[in-house]
């Protein structure tokens, strides 16, 4: 009979195993880069989200912020298109004023043209003008009235209300006048501009 000694030093607990401390040092370094690289994509991921937000926002203001702006010189282009428009307008009657002020007794002389066109057989003709022009436009339309065959009688009438180069044509079924108030006004009305007060 072969008999076993008994074994009192041994120990039968089941022991861990213990993976080498190079392994688990290993393993763990690669676990913090690992967290390290998702939190720099995660930092990443949010400032990119961050940044495309104010963007957005820095585009919505810029954009309100031209609309403004196109807002403003439109209100500029269309007070300096005002602003010339009655610079012109001015400067016309100014200049228009300063023509007939200077050669009133051209536009008397157009005004007889269109009335003499209209006139045959017309036993009389009225011309009326301002009280200082009489004499002159007298002689005018006479001169007119001849090379137009007119042959009725002509009366020039001086009339201290009306201005200097406008007049009044008449005959017994129709007239023509020339106004210089009128005119203006009807230039203003196609301009689109409000019409000023009669001249005094």
């Amino acid at each position: 009979m072969n008999g076993r000694r008994f074994l009192f030093d041994t120990d039968f607990r089941v022991r861990e195993s213990k993976a080498p401390p190079v392994v688990q040092a290993a393993e763990v370094a690669e676990a913090v880069a690992q967290a390290h690289a998702r939190g720099v994509q995660e930092g990443r991921d949010q400032a990119e989200s961050e940044i495309r937000v104010r963007l957005a926002d820095a585009v919505d203001r810029l954009g309100e912020a031209v609309a403004g702006l196109i807002a403003q010189a439109d209100i500029r282009d269309a007070e300096r298109e005002a602003e010339a428009m009655d610079f012109a307008v001015s400067l016309a009657r100014r200049l228009a004023g300063t023509a007939l002020d200077a050669q009133p007794m051209a536009a008397i002389g157009d005004a007889a043209r269109a009335a003499l066109q209209h006139l045959r057989g017309v036993p009389h003709l009225v011309v009326r003008v301002h009280e200082s022009l009489v004499d002159e436009s007298e002689a005018l339309v006479k001169q007119l009235a001849r090379e137009r065959g007119f042959e009725g009688r002509l009366v020039v009438l001086g009339e201290h209300d009306l201005a200097r180069g406008d007049a009044r044509m008449e005959w017994a079924d129709g007239g023509v006048i020339r106004d210089r108030a009128h005119i203006e006004a009807a230039v203003l009305e196609v301009l689109g501009l409000p019409p000023d007060d009669p001249p005094a």
